[in-house]
């Protein structure tokens, strides 16, 4: 008998769970430097930002913290609760400035408590203590760990995890900038348009060719964490 349309719906919408701005996890409080790449005219318009944030998703995002997801995935799957150590680890020690270090140790911290008190995620035999098991759990470390025990297909984890980063810039451009919305959601369709390739390059990116080499994004994060007037926290 065939299986009924719907089977398999379930890890998708816990994807979508995870992917959506309203996760708790306070990630439209930060800019990762967009504000102060405003305040200093490098970004001042639609083009701007769409550069701005393309470079970013191409450069840093999907070359570092997308493969590094894709690794801790498979160590969840796995059992290697060695290997999520170490990459947490790494990911920790990659955050170049003050600020981006609190965002993803505030927001892993955030998701954690969420997944704890989470039946859906809970209930699961064994996945709280693995998880509360983390020191100090970084935001992808988290995010990971629930994508993995809901058993979410790891190109369409990174996939959506691309999407809510893009997603989160982009409204912090409709902000800050400021852009109409219309002009947010042009962005996001050219962004998600590069998203698939992205993805597929990431599951296959051996570590040794990881690199979130972003000079530019270090500079903006520190001096934003100067700057005088700002409505971002990163």
């Amino acid at each position: 008998m065939a299986a009924p349309p719907t089977a398999g719906l379930l890890p998708l919408l816990r994807l979508l769970q995870l992917a959506s701005p309203a996760l708790p996890v306070g990630a439209y409080t930060y800019s990762q430097g967009l504000e102060w790449a405003v305040e200093s005219g490098a970004v001042r318009g639609e083009a701007d930002a769409a550069a701005w944030i393309g470079a970013l998703l191409e450069l840093s995002l999907a070359r570092f913290e997308a493969p590094l997801l894709a690794r801790q995935l498979d160590a969840w799957a796995g059992g290697d609760d060695a290997e999520v150590a170490r990459l947490n680890a790494d990911f920790l020690a990659s955050r170049e400035t003050a600020e981006l270090r609190a965002e993803t140790v505030q927001m892993g911290w955030s998701l954690l408590r969420l997944l704890a008190e989470l039946d859906a995620f809970a209930a699961l035999p064994g996945w709280r203590t693995r998880l509360l098991a983390v020191d100090t759990p970084a935001f992808p470390t988290a995010w990971s760990a629930a994508a993995a025990a809901w058993q979410v297909p790891a190109a369409q984890a990174l996939a959506a995890y691309l999407w809510a980063w893009a997603e989160n810039q982009v409204m912090a451009a409709v902000k800050a900038v400021p852009l109409g919305q219309s002009a947010g959601q042009r962005l996001l369709a050219t962004l998600g348009a590069r998203i698939p390739a992205l993805a597929e390059a990431a599951l296959v990116l051996p570590e040794a060719r990881w690199s979130n080499y972003t000079p530019g994004l270090a500079l903006a994060s520190s001096r934003h964490e100067t700057q005088y007037t700002r409505l971002f926290r990163s």
